[in-house]
Order: structure tokens, then C-alpha cells, then sequence
């Protein structure tokens, strides 16, 4: 009999937690908090520690990848001049560009071919590690009715405020650190005035930003960054008067204005703290944590959905390579750290390319990316 595993979180760590688990025999299920699956999504890039995850798992071929083809990178001055810089897509990583949905819909689609269970609109609120067995409290949000149903593992794969963090390790403000700035990543519904359709803009200065990432065979998409010391002060007002607030003196306000006009509309957008999540340890008896619920790199790090790919695979062979799930979870995470502890220790560097600190951090940005666009000019003449 196949052992009963719940993973909570229907993101990209979540589908791809229950695929792999389902290929080594176990029975996953899936609860998400939403009613329905989420769709589409902000820019994000899928490195080559994710892609080989997502190879191995055999989802790869069903993710729409849109890096985009010969498109121009510019860094705009403040008198609205252009210098071609390195993008995003031009690292030596070679990263896929796509949308954060592009992947979850690649995954969705296995899903569906395992015949994956997924149950919506549903909360863990109480879980017991009974040593053998879990059991778990279950709350749908609809209606408030209880329900109580035993696993032989829980997964956490519930993003940076994980509900099963706070319920099994403690609460939020134990682990999360936040990192100094805000975000709001969205969709743009056109393409910016004056550019081509797919130029990438960068409009930076000591302490915010606005990057407008391009992507193929679809609108760019766009993430506001800026520096706030008191972030909980942010969501006082709709993301839209705050961030014109903050962007009101910036210089080339017609494309700042342009990119938050899209937003007035936008019913999928991130706007949030920018928060690393910090652990001891990822597991606990027969409850684990994946993704962005043990270990967000943050969006800056540009490897959170590469490394929630991989940390759910990992996690999967190591439960087959052995019966007892206590020294699996143990292995699996060993394994894992090194990768993660690395990426950190980058998080704080490319928050300065992001959004840098000071006028001098500003002009080492601008050097370094406009190095790696000579470089892009040259090979393409």
C-alpha cells in the first residue's frame, strides 16, 4: 500500500513535490488555499539547476519557455538617453525567461497526467506528529467545517509565510529577515512607448527602480524595487498610491507612469516585503519544508523556482532511497544545504544590481552591465 503524503501549496515547490513523489510510489495529495488554480504570473527566470530538476522529473518539455531573440537591453539616464547593457537573459548561466504561471501550467499538465488529487479551498490548522503517522486539521474556507485525516508526511511547500512553518516550527518573525526593500512585479498590457516590443528598459537610482523585462510571443512585464525601512507602513494604501508616491520625482516619468498605468487594472500583481527565510533545520519528525517556505533566496536571487524544483526532486529520491523517513528527510537535506547556503551568500550583491544602496553602488551597476552589453554587441556584429 502506497504511503499518504499531504503537501500543502499548490505553487511551483507544491506540483512539483507531489509529481516527483507520485513517480516513486507515494500517494500525494494536494491542498491549496485558493478556490481555483492561479494562472499567470510575473517574470521569472528558470536557471540551469532548475531546468535539469525539471528534466529529470520529465516536465521540462511542457514549460513554455519566452526568452526572447536578439532583443536590446537599455539603462535609460536621467535625461532619458540609452545605454545598451547586459539583460537578465544575458547571464553566462543562460537562464530560461518565462512566467512564474509558464511553469506551474507545465506542471499543472502532469498533474493531470498522474491523476494527482487536489483539494482547494483548504487550510491545515493543527498538525500532530504522532511518530508513526500525522494527523492533521483540515478548515475549508468557504463554509469553516473541520475535518481530520491521517498521512504518513507532510509537505510544506506553502511559500514565504508558510502556515505550516508557523503551526509545526513557530511563528513567522523566527525566520524571516527582511531584506530593506519593496516589490511589485506584474504583467504590463503593452509595450512601452518609443522602445521596440521587446526591449528591456532599467530605470535605476540609489534606493528604487523600475525594470521592464522582456520576454517572447508575449507582453513584458515589469518590477517596481525600491528601499523602505518600515515596510509594514507600505500596505496603509492600494499599491498603486503608494508606489507613485515613491516614484513621484523620479526621472522618465512617462515610462513610470506608463508601467503603472497597467497596474490600476492588474488583478495579478505582487506587492510585498522582500524577506529571506532563515532555518536551522528543515524538517521536523514527519514534517518537511520545501521551497520558499524553508529557505526563500528572495526574488533577487533569480533561483527560486529552480531551487523549488530541485528541492522537490531531491526530496523525492531520498525518500525512495531508504524506509525511514526520519533519516531521508535528514540526507535530503544535507544535500541541499550547500546549494542553498550559496545562493544566499549572493542575495545581498544582486539586491544591489536590483536596487542599489548608494550613488556609488548605482555607478558600479551601470559599469558592470554596460561591460557585458559591449560584450552582447560585439558577438552579435
Amino acid at each position: 500500500m502506497s504511503k499518504k503524503v499531504l503537501i500543502v501549496g499548490m505553487g511551483i515547490g507544491g506540483m512539483a513535490s507531489a509529481i516527483a513523489l507520485k513517480k516513486k510510489g507515494w500517494h500525494p495529495i494536494i491542498i491549496e488555499r485558493a478556490s481555483q488554480r492561479r494562472t499567470g504570473g510575473y517574470f521569472i527566470g528558470l536557471q540551469g539547476t532548475g531546468k535539469k530538476a525539471a528534466s529529470k522529473l520529465g516536465v521540462l518539455p511542457d514549460i513554455h519557455i519566452r526568452t526572447p531573440q536578439n532583443s536590446c537591453n537599455w539603462d535609460l539616464l536621467d535625461d532619458g538617453s540609452r545605454i545598451r547593457v547586459a539583460g537578465f537573459a544575458d547571464q553566462l548561466t543562460k537562464p530560461a525567461v518565462l512566467l512564474r504561471g509558464d511553469i506551474e501550467e507545465g506542471l499543472w499538465q502532469n498533474i493531470e497526467k498522474e491523476n494527482i488529487e487536489v483539494r482547494y479551498d483548504l487550510v491545515p490548522t493543527e498538525i500532530k506528529d504522532l511518530g508513526h503517522e500525522v494527523q492533521v486539521t483540515l478548515k475549508r474556507g468557504s463554509d469553516e467545517s473541520i475535518t481530520h485525516e491521517i498521512f504518513d508526511l507532510v509537505v510544506g511547500c506553502d511559500g514565504l509565510r508558510s502556515t505550516v512553518r508557523k503551526l509545526v516550527f513557530g511563528p513567522h518573525e523566527k525566520y524571516l529577515k527582511y531584506m530593506g526593500s519593496m516589490i511589485c512585479a506584474y504583467q504590463l498590457k503593452r509595450g512601452i512607448e518609443n522602445f521596440k516590443e521587446h526591449d528591456g528598459i532599467m530605470i535605476v537610482q540609489p534606493k528604487k527602480s523600475l525594470w521592464i523585462f522582456p520576454l517572447a510571443d508575449h507582453p513584458n512585464t515589469a518590477l517596481f524595487a525600491y528601499r523602505c525601512d518600515d515596510p509594514n507602513s507600505q500596505f496603509s494604501k492600494p499599491p498603486i498610491e503608494t508606489l507613485k508616491k515613491v516614484y513621484a520625482n523620479m526621472p522618465n516619468q512617462e515610462i513610470i507612469q506608463q508601467a503603472l498605468d497597467d497596474l490600476k487594472d492588474s488583478k495579478d500583481y505582487l506587492f510585498d516585503s522582500v524577506n529571506t527565510v532563515n532555518m536551522d533545520k528543515w524538517h521536523k519528525g514527519r514534517v518537511v519544508l520545501v521551497g520558499d517556505a524553508a529557505w526563500c533566496l528572495t526574488l533577487y536571487s533569480g533561483m527560486g523556482a529552480s531551487t523549488a524544483i530541485d528541492g522537490s526532486y531531491e526530496l523525492a529520491e531520498a525518500l525512495s532511497a531508504q524506509d525511514d523517513i526520519a533519516n531521508a528527510l535528514a540526507c535530503w537535506e544535507q544535500k541541499m544545504r550547500p546549494l542553498i547556503k550559496k545562493n544566499r551568500l549572493l542575495v545581498p550583491l544582486k539586491s544591489q544590481i536590483f536596487c542599489p544602496l548608494t550613488q556609488g553602488t548605482s555607478l558600479l551597476r551601470r559599469v558592470l552591465l554596460r561591460i557585458g552589453g559591449r560584450q552582447i554587441v560585439k558577438i552579435n556584429s
